[in-house]
């Protein structure tokens, strides 16, 4: 239902809104807003502001209309009806008391009171501000407030930087924007676009189970979900005790209380240690069937040992929970389900939009090579680190980005193969916003939150950034990148990317703090 303010503020404007609805029981999406070019009035830079407006908050978090997966929501707060985290609001209130009514103790914030967080009202005259009512930054006052920056020599020897205002469309700045550079895990944003153009944001990866006819023989058929959790609490995932649950009892209503249990791998193709070697704590093998993504402690996210090999790990999982179910097994070992075989049982991922959304947010390398891998399925390459970089690759020219100088070695990003450039992120984050491309807004909702969520959870405490830059970090030694969008002082959204490296390699902390100030001048950034 879309509430009266939004429904009349719509009329009252020409230009589009698109609220999306909740993708399954754990998101809710309020969408982008655009409106088509304006004339831009020749304006000025404001200098450096420390801290963000309440129009800025407010702004970037219903304009987005960030979406999160339900770890997310639970660690950074639940929406409230406007499509803005509660923990945004409550800080927005508690550094500026202007503007907004006063609600006292509203549901849904945190309860201190009062707290005088924007009213829908106030939230969606912001949004007019975004959609292009404020007047875009010049390129030239742009160029004055990051040239001196960029040429900081704690990021590096190379360094590329692009800048797009995403209610045009139009680039604002650039410096070397058409130079590859190896980007990190900015490639993540390429390959949730190809992956959400590719097989959609509604596709969804089933781990199945198959009987093979008068063997007795179990085939446990992995499709290369990678969240595929064994643990009791799902959190929303595909479970393997639910699977095995369905597959016991399809089996006793065959009369049938041991089998053979084998597990088929067969959906990837090629090599499964990802070329930075095998002993390697941010990846596990990539196979077609794992559980916790090989994880061998009880994390979710972040580094962590890893099983060498996930697949029989998950296959011996299954076998005890069958067990535990009535249904005796031998040791399983690999096997490639026949034609012949027949559904036992299948549970499914959460859609790709939320496995997008992960992805982004944790700057998750199994999600991320899970997804290229589906991209390579659904444009009919091999699965496989090589196939998925040829599908990424296939998917992005269908949408007619920039790909000159352009190779995607793997999915993650953790390959020093892979090389970018700032002009193609700002290409892709531009696509996303479109609002003729709602399935690919995934890409935009899932950035990290300055401050609040994922890999930016603990960068831009007290800058004008916080909350309002909502981008991709990209790390390897020697190599920082920072890609997403940010909502400036007049409430405008722009998309910018930067790209840096230097060998000897730079203090990460410091080229960090670098590309930080980069996305905060840009928020703190206006024209009159």
């Amino acid at each position: 239902m879309v509430v009266p303010e939004l429904r009349a503020w719509r009329a009252a404007r020409p230009h589009v809104v698109r609220v999306a609805r909740s993708v399954g029981p754990q998101l809710v999406r309020a969408a982008g807003v655009v409106k088509p070019p304006l004339k831009r009035a020749a304006g000025v830079v404001k200098p450096l502001v420390r801290r963000p407006s309440t129009v800025q908050f407010t702004t970037g978090a219903a304009t987005l209309g960030l979406v999160v997966a339900a770890t997310v929501v639970t660690a950074a707060g639940p929406w409230d009806s406007t499509g803005q985290r509660t923990a945004e609001r409550d800080w927005a209130a508690s550094r500026e008391r202007a503007g907004g009514a006063d609600h006292g103790h509203v549901s849904g914030t945190s309860g201190k009171a009062p707290a005088p967080a924007p009213s829908a009202r106030s939230v969606l005259a912001g949004l007019g501000g975004a959609a292009g009512a404020a007047p875009s930054p010049t390129q030239k006052a742009l160029a004055d407030v990051l040239d001196p920056l960029l040429a900081d020599a704690s990021l590096g020897s190379d360094r590329s930087a692009a800048v797009v205002d995403l209610a045009t469309g139009k680039r604002l700045y650039g410096k070397g924007a058409d130079d590859a550079l190896t980007p990190a895990s900015t490639t993540k944003i390429a390959t949730a676009v190809a992956a959400l153009t590719a097989a959609g944001a509604d596709h969804r990866i089933a781990t199945r189970t198959v009987l093979e006819p008068g063997k007795g023989k179990v085939v446990l058929v992995g499709g290369g979900d990678p969240t595929l959790t064994a643990r009791k609490d799902a959190d929303g995932n595909a479970s393997l005790r639910t699977l095995a649950d369905d597959t016991a009892r399809a089996l006793k209503a065959r009369k049938t209380d041991e089998v053979t249990l084998s597990y088929d791998t067969s959906l990837y193709e090629g090599p499964v240690v990802h070329p930075i070697g095998a002993d390697n704590d941010n990846l596990a093998p990539v196979t077609a069937l794992m559980v916790d993504e090989g994880r061998l402690d009880d994390s979710t996210s972040g580094t962590a040992d890893r099983s060498d090999d996930p697949a029989a790990e998950a296959a011996k999982k299954f076998a005890d929970l069958l067990s535990d179910r009535g249904i005796k097994t031998a040791p399983p070992g690999p096997a490639e389900a026949s034609d012949r075989a027949k559904a036992l049982a299948t549970v499914k991922s959460p859609p790709l939009s939320a496995l997008v959304e992960r992805m982004l947010t944790s700057s998750d390398n199994d999600i991320a090579e899970a997804l290229a891998r589906q991209t390579a399925l659904a444009s009919g390459e091999p699965a496989s680190f090589k196939g998925g970089g040829a599908a990424t690759r296939e998917q992005l020219k269908k949408l007619e980005l920039p790909l000159k100088g352009v190779e995607f070695a793997d999915g993650s990003g953790l390959d020093r193969a892979d090389k970018l450039t700032t002009g193609l992120l700002t290409a892709l984050l531009a696509e996303a916003a479109d609002p003729a491309r709602p399935a690919l807004r995934p890409a935009l909702t899932g950035l990290p939150v300055a401050g609040f969520t994922g890999t930016l959870s603990k960068r831009y405490t007290g800058q004008a950034g916080t909350g309002v830059v909502r981008a991709k970090t990209g790390t390897l030694t020697g190599v920082h990148a920072l890609a997403g969008t940010v909502v400036d002082a007049e409430g405008r959204l722009l998309a910018f990317a930067f790209l840096t490296a230097s060998d000897p390699p730079t203090d990460a902390a410091t080229t960090q703090q670098g590309l930080d100030r980069l996305a905060s001048t840009l928020a703190s950034c206006g024209c009159d």
